[in-house]
């Protein structure tokens, strides 16, 4: 028997209603019905009456709600009491993340924290798509912008900036642009936004901290922003990424900031989560690692 089910069973009827009860637990309103009708297929008996406007237990869903409430109660106290115990970092963690910031940020700070915690594994999802964290059984994920999901526990990471960067062959074949407008006697490398089918504008603080977006004359175009980082260093052209994205390159001098007295242009970053996960040892180091700001 899913105990997770029956937990969620117990909370539907305190509160009567799938909505309610979905934003007391952190999870879709259809996951906890599909939760719910697999308990119920489990058991071979209908343990909900539900209508447009509330639900109620049937008669068997009654006796076994009162049945099972207080063995739930009595398994909470029991976790509590393990909780107060230091736990180590074990099982995997499943976590999900932009395609880019999981290559150069996350692949490498998984490692160090497996070195550090051996009983701890990673199964890393890394692309751009907007998973639904409990229906898929993620336990995390790194986001950016801002979070609207409001049954999803949102940490703020240090915001993501962008910077503007060419290679020094390139400069030294064609010069630095001073100027944004000078951009356009540059080759500029950019991405193509697939849905709108316009190129993705480049932004630049000026005068008095005003944003202005620059659409770049791209003499190569990418349907996504991982492939700019190798056209900079090939010395193709001039990019547009984010900071960590060539923190190594500009390090040790394959790459070089232009344009710097225009950047200005920031992003926010999250770590999010379900409430279900908060006290989990595995994610706690993970946001610790995150938090430090060491990538």
């Amino acid at each position: 028997m899913d105990l997770n089910a029956v937990r969620m069973l117990v909370q539907v009827a305190d509160a009567r209603s799938f909505t309610v009860a979905a934003g007391q637990l952190g999870i879709s309103q259809s996951g906890l019905s599909r939760a719910i009708s697999r308990l119920e297929s489990a058991l071979g008996v209908r343990l909900l009456h539900r209508n447009t406007r509330n639900v109620s237990l049937t008669p068997d869903g009654r006796q076994f709600v009162e049945h099972c409430a207080p063995l739930l109660s009595g398994l909470e106290d029991a976790e509590r009491r393990l909780g107060d115990r230091p736990s180590t970092p074990s099982g995997v963690l499943k976590l999900t993340a932009p395609s880019m910031f999981g290559r150069k940020v996350l692949v490498p700070l998984a490692g160090q924290l497996m070195a550090a915690h051996p009983q701890l594994q990673f199964e890393l999802v890394l692309n751009d798509r907007l998973v639904d964290l409990v229906e898929e059984g993620f336990d995390a994920a790194l986001r950016t912008g801002p979070i609207s999901d409001v049954r999803m526990v949102a940490r703020p990471l240090r915001p993501l900036h962008w910077v503007t960067v060419a290679s020094p062959a390139y400069i030294a074949q064609h010069g630095e642009p001073a100027t944004v407008d000078a951009l356009r006697d540059h080759a500029c490398l950019a991405v193509r936004n697939l849905r709108s089918g316009r190129l993705v504008d480049w932004q630049f603080r000026e005068a008095e901290g005003q944003l202005r977006e620059f659409t770049a004359p791209a003499r190569m175009v990418f349907d996504s922003g991982d492939p700019l980082v190798e056209g900079a260093l090939a010395g193709i052209g001039i990019v547009q990424v984010m900071d960590f994205a060539v923190a190594d390159a500009l390090a040790d001098g394959r790459l070089q900031r232009v344009l710097q007295p225009f950047e200005g242009r920031s992003r926010v970053l999250s770590l999010v989560y379900p409430p279900s996960r908060q006290a989990s040892p595995k994610l706690q180091v993970l946001a610790e690692a995150l938090l430090g700001g060491n990538w």
